[in-house]
């Protein structure tokens, strides 16, 4: 056993009904005083109510799905013109990310309020986007110096979204299994992660207003994101970064639709992650769980329904061919992709 394992210094709290506390505590603790709010329109009641004892300078709501780079441009302009001296982001992971693209040039340290299931909050991963083209890096600087989960700031969220959003961070903990920078303990962590997935999901499906679910998967996907920060993107990330910034396509479906189809390109040979993610599942095989689990919260089927035209699957797969991970468990060419695709467009039941 040979590996090397760098973990992330951050703080993380866990504080149901008491958001606005931990937030206002962490804000003392880095010594804050003109401090930037970044949240979209309709994140924007939660955020002045959690935010209302904080000395904001500044509430920016222009937050755009993928991070568009002119967008990035013009929320760091307005941090400088408001010389913010911290970044505080409530919503989901386009408020995170914007919330990271400030922080890429500028240092500012950044507290994220998750009111999703992206976990981007926990990783120091960046992405912007420029024209068709997205692009992603690591950076420390982009790393929240905090986190505060609160599952009843989840409430609201429909259970359409929380389920993408849930399988999201299924994906992070699918892909961590086989990464470039995949180690014992990013897997370790992203079985427990699935486990807590799983089981919150179907939840969090059949009672909505219910927090223990909500609360599972808050859990499931912190742990999801902390794998997936040290292993890396793998084939499933690289594949929905391309098609979120070439097409468009919602970020949290996008990784739902097409997880099932990765998976079972990979699995069969990747012995060690398929016992390990079966077990997470309590299921036979890692196809089959992820099957029941797609099945019980009614997941995404179908790159078609989510706009993303047949026509359109060759100039994908070329896009995504030369940011294929070259130790992908599984070979991939161009036809490979093609036909992940294609049975990704069609909704092909798999297991």
């Amino acid at each position: 056993m040979r590996f090397v394992h760098e973990s992330h210094a951050q703080r993380v709290h866990f504080a149901p009904g008491s958001a606005a506390d931990a937030l206002a505590g962490e804000i003392e603790r880095l010594g804050a005083r003109r401090v930037m709010v970044i949240a979209s329109p309709s994140a924007g009641a939660v955020a002045d109510r959690i935010t209302a004892g904080l000395p904001v300078a500044l509430r920016h709501d222009e937050v755009v799905m993928h991070v568009p780079t002119e967008v990035a441009a013009r929320a760091r302009k307005a941090a400088a013109r408001a010389e913010a001296d911290a970044v505080v982001s409530v919503g989901g992971g386009s408020a995170t990310g914007l919330a990271k693209a400030v922080a890429l040039t500028t240092g500012l340290p950044v507290v994220a309020v998750p009111t999703t299931y992206a976990g981007s909050e926990a990783t120091a991963v960046w992405g912007t986007t420029e024209g068709s083209r997205k692009t992603t890096g690591t950076d420390p600087r982009v790393l929240p110096a905090a986190v505060v989960y609160d599952a009843g700031l989840t409430l609201s969220l429909p259970v359409a979204m929380s389920v993408a959003s849930g399988l999201n961070a299924v994906a992070h903990c699918v892909d961590s299994m086989w990464s470039p920078g995949s180690d014992p303990i990013d897997r370790a962590l992203a079985t427990e992660g699935l486990a807590a997935l799983a089981g919150g999901l179907p939840l969090v499906a059949a009672e909505p207003s219910g927090l223990k679910g909500r609360e599972l998967v808050l859990y499931g996907a912190y742990v999801a994101a902390v794998a997936f920060s040290s292993a890396g993107s793998g084939l499933h990330h690289k594949i929905c970064h391309v098609l979120g910034g070439a097409y468009r396509l919602p970020h949290a479906q996008t990784h739902a639709v097409v997880l099932p189809h990765v998976l079972a390109l990979n699995a069969p040979y990747a012995p060690e992650a398929e016992t390990r993610l079966a077990r997470a599942f309590e299921s036979g095989s890692s196809l089959t769980g992820l099957a029941d689990l797609r099945r019980a919260v009614r997941a995404p089927r179908s790159l078609r329904d989510l706009g993303f035209a047949r026509a359109d699957i060759p100039a994908a797969a070329e896009l995504i061919l030369p940011v294929v991970p070259p130790d992908n468990p599984a070979p991939v060419t161009r036809a490979v992709l093609e036909r992940l695709l294609s049975a990704a467009w069609n909704g092909d039941d798999l297991a």
